[in-house]
């Protein structure tokens, strides 16, 4: 087995951990990421709705809060700076029934107090002159306008390439094995085809789905044995025929996602979800991600209380992705778990555990706050 030193390792090469080496990168540091897979942001990062996500859900204070906001702010700023593709369509949110409009002006409240700009409530009939095809039966709405869609994995070619371009290198098929603390930082063993040790002065484990196995396999780093973790399966179906909105639509959500929401994708697609699937506690990655066909069922009746016309037969399977999770089925969501030597002790050493949605619309703030702490 080959030894050899790192200045800084980030284990994972998904939006986080391409933006923890941008990050890291910018601050001068010599970056090596090692990734298990065979290319970049083949869990999460690449099985989401590519929204750019405003900020309204998350409570007031968490890191969720403010670095969405904060991630999305720079999102749109670093799309048009490198060339990728992002459309502020904006959102609603809607709601159908009396206890969803009694619940509306709450989430207002929380989204300004997040520091969401443009955001604003307008009652049934403003909603359905933005927005025509949406059900009489809406009785109000939050206008989010800073709510949009963008072009994920050229946003993950553009992270990639400007950390290499700054000496930064990229290792796949790398699997993190193990690792102890050491006087003089972090030792990484790493599997695959050229198993290695790497002695390391900083290591950020971005490992998404594998984040929490990989950071109790570090001898003298934290255990975490408070922490459980949950999977929740979301699917997407797509509808046939012409788009009716322009917008994104959001039911009022509940604690496991926003809804199935409804977006219309940058090739012009209406695509519906993702719902939820809790998935057995025992469940390890690698996941099944085939969609069942037999959700559509559960699509069409939630679909049609804010989209009537949806005509049966529409809906197509698409594709599914696993949120990693935290908090269990029913409890309040969890805040990403951003762990340094502050919060453990270990220097050089920081996890992110359980990065969720708003991880993608977050992740350039995620980003250089993991390079702040680390250095």
């Amino acid at each position: 087995m080959d030894t050899f030193e790192a200045d800084a390792v980030v284990i994972g090469a998904g939006a986080v951990g391409l933006a923890c080496a941008r990050a890291l990168a910018l601050k001068g540091r010599e970056v090596l990421v090692l990734e298990s897979a065979s290319a970049i942001a083949t869990e999460t990062s690449s099985r989401n709705s590519e929204v750019i996500h405003a900020g309204l859900y998350y409570a007031t204070g968490s890191l969720k809060a403010q670095l969405c906001v904060e991630g999305r702010r720079k999102l749109y700023a670093y799309c048009a700076l490198h060339g990728v593709e992002a459309h502020r369509c904006g959102k609603l949110v809607v709601a159908v029934d009396d206890e969803e409009a009694a619940a509306t002006p709450a989430l207002l409240k929380r989204a300004l107090a997040n520091g969401v700009e443009d955001c604003r409530l307008v009652d049934g009939a403003e909603a359905r002159r933005l927005e025509p095809a949406l059900s009489p039966e809406v009785r109000v709405a939050i206008h989010s306008e800073t709510s949009g869609l963008f072009d994920s994995h050229a946003y993950f070619l553009a992270l990639q390439g400007e950390f290499e371009d700054r000496g930064g290198a990229l290792v796949f098929d790398t699997p993190v094995l193990q690792g102890a603390v050491t006087p003089k930082g972090i030792d990484i063993v790493t599997g695959g085809a050229s198993p290695s040790r790497i002695q390391a002065r900083t290591v950020v484990n971005a490992a998404g789905h594998h984040a929490l196995g990989i950071a109790r396999s570090i001898d003298g780093g934290p255990r975490y044995d408070g922490l459980r973790m949950h999977w929740v399966k979301g699917s997407y179906f797509v509808a046939s025929g012409r788009a009716a909105f322009a917008r994104l639509i959001y039911p009022m959500h509940n604690s496991a996602t926003q809804g199935l929401h409804l977006a219309i994708d940058l090739g012009g697609r209406t695509r519906l979800g993702p719902d939820a699937e809790w998935l057995q506690d025992d469940a390890v990655p690698p996941f099944d991600y085939v969609v069942d066909p037999a959700r559509a069922v559960h699509f069409y009746r939630e679909v049609r209380r804010y989209w009537p016309a949806l005509k049966d037969g529409a809906l197509s399977p698409d594709y599914s992705g696993v949120r990693p999770k935290i908090a269990a089925r029913g409890a309040p969501s969890a805040d990403f778990v951003v762990d340094g030597p502050e919060q453990h002790g270990v220097q050089g050493l920081v996890n992110l555990i359980a990065i969720e949605s708003p991880g993608l619309t977050s992740s350039l703030a995620l980003g250089e706050l993991v390079a702040d702490i680390a250095t």
